[in-house]
C-alpha cells in the first residue's frame, strides 16, 4: 500500500480543509491567532508564509474531537469521572 504524499497548505487552505474534513469552525484568523499564542496545529514557515501539512492538521483537528457517545448522558458521565 503506497502512503499518500504530505499535502502543505497555506493558512486560508489549511482553515478549509479543517472544516470540510471534521465540520468543526475553523477560519484562518483563528490560526493566527493560534500561531501567535499556542494551542493549534504545527506549522513550518516558507518565508514570511505559515504552511501547515495534512498530517499536523489531522493530528490537531482529532485532539480537538471529544470522545464517540451515543447520548448526553454519556457526557456528563464522562465530565464527573475526570472530576473525581
Amino acid at each position: 500500500m503506497e502512503s499518500q504524499p504530505t499535502m502543505n497548505m497555506r493558512r486560508a487552505d489549511a482553515a478549509r480543509y479543517i472544516r470540510e474534513t471534521y465540520a468543526f469552525p475553523c477560519v484562518p484568523t483563528t490560526l493566527a491567532k493560534y500561531a501567535c499564542l499556542g494551542g493549534g496545529p504545527a506549522f513550518r514557515k516558507a518565508g514570511k508564509f505559515p504552511i501547515y501539512s495534512r498530517d499536523d492538521l489531522d493530528e490537531w483537528a482529532k485532539e480537538r474531537l471529544g470522545d464517540l457517545v451515543r447520548s448526553t448522558s454519556e457526557l456528563s458521565n464522562q465530565r464527573g469521572e475526570s472530576a473525581a
